[in-house]
């Protein structure tokens, strides 16, 4: 049997001056890239549901009025891995950011128009517009 598609979600949660939470992931998948809070979406687990857990686990912090913005189709080349990726978009409701564990070694608030370098590809895709579905695009 060949290589498996994977599913996840990466969430833009927003906070009260619109900046969005990002980390700088840790570990051999995007080691040294920044990425929102997301992950692998649980079996039985719905992509809103896989937000808000992904948002705590990582985050620390409460995430509401989750909506699905659409997905990216992501290629990693070197690790013979594809992924789509479900965009979510929710507020900060409750909480304190987390300090830096086993995932990431930073987390920092952002604005969109003064993104921090380099991007998770998933992440990267999503800022270039090749988010999906569009109404421009078949």
């Amino acid at each position: 049997m060949g290589k498996k598609v994977k599913v996840g979600v990466g969430v833009l949660v927003c906070d009260k001056d619109g900046k969005v939470v990002l980390i700088k992931r840790t570990g051999s998948h995007g080691e040294g890239t920044w990425a929102p809070p997301g992950g692998h979406i649980d079996f039985g687990e719905t992509a809103v549901e896989a937000g808000r857990r992904e948002v705590k686990e990582e985050a620390g912090i409460e995430v509401g009025n989750l909506k699905v913005l659409g997905f990216t189709e992501d290629f990693f080349e070197k690790e013979g891995k594809h992924y789509i990726t479900i965009w979510l978009q929710g507020l900060w409701l409750s909480g304190k950011l987390k300090e830096s564990d086993r995932e990431f070694t930073e987390i920092e608030l952002f604005g969109m128009e003064d993104l921090p370098k380099p991007l998770f590809l998933t992440f990267k895709n999503f800022i270039e517009g090749k988010l999906r579905p569009r109404a421009d695009r078949p």
